[in-house]
C-alpha cells in the first residue's frame, strides 16, 4: 500500500508545521471530482477505468458528478464537433475555480482521424487543456496515468497561481473573463 508523501515542513513530537499551499494542494490532489464529457469510444474506455478492474476511485476520484458546478476536473473523451464546441465551453465556464481539463484520446486532443470540416481539431481551440492522454482509444492505464498527472499539477499548484497575470492572460486568449 502506498501512502501519501508528507509535504515539506518542520515536525516535532506531536506536531507538524508546513505551508498552507502544501496542505491545500494535498487535500485537493486526493479529492478530485471528475466530470466525464464522453461522446464516443473513449467514453467506453473511461467506463472500464471506473469499473472494478481498474477502479480509478483508488486515486481519490470516488465521486463522479454530472453537473459542472460540483466538479473540478473536466475529462473530455471523444470526437467534438464544431457545433459541440460552444456547449463544451459553456460546461467549462460553469465549473468553479480551480478547474482542470484532460483531453482523453486522439479525437479530443487533435481531431484524430476525422480531419473534416465538422470536427474540432483539438479541444484546446475552445478551452485550455492541462493534460493530454494519447491513444485511439487510450487504454484504462493511460487514462489513469493522465489522471495522476493532473493530481501532480493540482498538488504543486500555488493558491495564488489562478490570480496571476499569466493565468489571466491565458484565459483572455480564449476569450474568458
Amino acid at each position: 500500500m502506498k501512502t501519501v508523501a508528507v509535504p515539506e515542513g518542520y515536525s516535532g513530537e506531536g506536531f507538524f508545521a508546513t505551508t498552507f499551499d502544501q496542505v491545500i494542494g494535498l487535500a485537493r490532489k486526493n479529492s478530485i471530482w471528475p466530470l466525464p464529457f464522453a461522446t464516443s469510444c473513449c467514453g467506453i474506455e473511461f467506463m472500464a477505468t471506473m469499473a472494478s478492474t481498474y477502479d480509478m476511485a483508488r486515486f481519490g476520484s470516488e465521486r463522479m458528478a454530472f453537473t459542472p458546478r460540483q466538479c473540478d476536473l473536466l475529462m473530455v473523451m471523444g470526437t467534438i464537433s464544431k457545433k459541440m464546441g460552444p456547449v463544451l465551453r459553456q460546461v467549462y465556464l460553469q465549473m468553479a475555480e480551480p478547474r482542470w481539463v484532460v483531453a482523453v484520446g486522439a479525437c479530443a486532443s487533435s481531431g484524430g482521424v476525422f480531419d473534416t470540416y465538422s470536427v474540432l481539431q483539438g479541444i484546446d481551440q475552445v478551452i485550455p487543456v492541462d493534460v493530454y492522454v494519447p491513444g485511439c482509444p487510450p487504454r484504462p492505464e493511460a487514462i489513469i496515468d493522465g489522471f495522476m498527472r493532473v493530481q501532480d499539477l493540482v498538488g504543486q499548484e500555488s493558491l495564488r497561481r489562478r490570480h496571476s497575470d499569466k493565468y489571466k492572460e491565458l484565459l483572455n486568449s480564449y476569450g474568458i473573463q
